[in-house]
């Protein structure tokens, strides 16, 4: 588990690729690594990644993880390039602080800038999201304004959400500039994109009730507040009430 606040920006050292994934040397990492461990996960451009190698004083303190195809295909972390910066944080320990929110740095797939625009001395972002397929559905019922979503690791409010066009916009203050790569990409580049988890487990809790047992109780309860809605934004006329008189004896 992670919570989206960046710890560091690493240097990626070394690539090396084949068939079957591709092996990645992020250097200048020797603050992350103080407590390092063969097996820890690091967050790597918001991807959950295994430490297979480190050293905390060789090349400022370098670590090499294993990206499997599977990463490879929902992430940037294939665009990379020797020399470009990556964010990274290590996993969330019990005694610390939760100033994020809850990230599982299992990345759902890939966005493109679109444009970035200065307001005042922060930075306006757009992103569109690839057209939905059926193994990769749509994220936009997971994208609301004010809510969270992950971008390249780091945990960022949703400012604006066009469904139509499968765009939104996040805001980076001064200070995040300086602190992630986000600000330093380009238009036209992708970034790794998580939303919030507790959007999907809501969904899934709700399609289950509907499909299972308590469907029709669920159905009925919908269909009530959907119901007084309508009748009280004018578009239902409101039921006539019920008398009691005729039971009076």
């Amino acid at each position: 588990m992670f919570t989206g606040l960046i710890e560091h920006l690493g240097t990626v050292f070394a690539i090396h690729r084949d068939d079957s994934g591709c092996a990645l040397t992020i250097s200048e990492s020797a603050p992350i690594l103080v407590d390092c461990h063969i097996g820890d996960s690091i967050a790597v451009n918001g991807a959950c990644l295994t430490v297979v190698e480190f050293d905390v004083e060789r090349d400022g303190g370098y670590f090499k993880i294993w990206l499997a195809n599977e990463t490879l295909s929902r992430t940037d972390l294939g665009d990379r390039k020797v020399g470009d910066q990556v964010n990274l944080e290590r996993a969330m320990g019990a005694h610390v602080r939760f100033g994020g929110h809850f990230v599982q740095a299992h990345v759902d797939i890939t966005a493109t800038i679109l444009s970035k625009t200065l307001d005042g001395d922060s930075l306006r972002l757009w992103f569109r999201l690839p057209e939905p397929t059926a193994e990769r559905p749509s994220l936009l019922p997971y994208i609301i304004p004010k809510g969270y979503v992950t971008i390249d690791g780091a945990s960022l409010t949703v400012i604006s959400v066009h469904d139509a066009e499968r765009t939104f916009s996040v805001m980076l203050i001064q200070h995040t500039q300086q602190k992630i790569t986000l600000a330093k990409k380009a238009s036209g580049e992708r970034v790794n994109i998580e939303v919030d988890m507790v959007g999907k487990y809501v969904e899934k809790s709700v399609l289950a009730a509907l499909e299972g047992g308590g469907g029709e109780a669920m159905r009925t309860f919908v269909q009530r507040i959907v119901e007084e809605t309508l009748v009280n934004k004018g578009i239902l006329p409101a039921a006539p009430a019920s008398s009691d008189i005729g039971a009076i004896q």
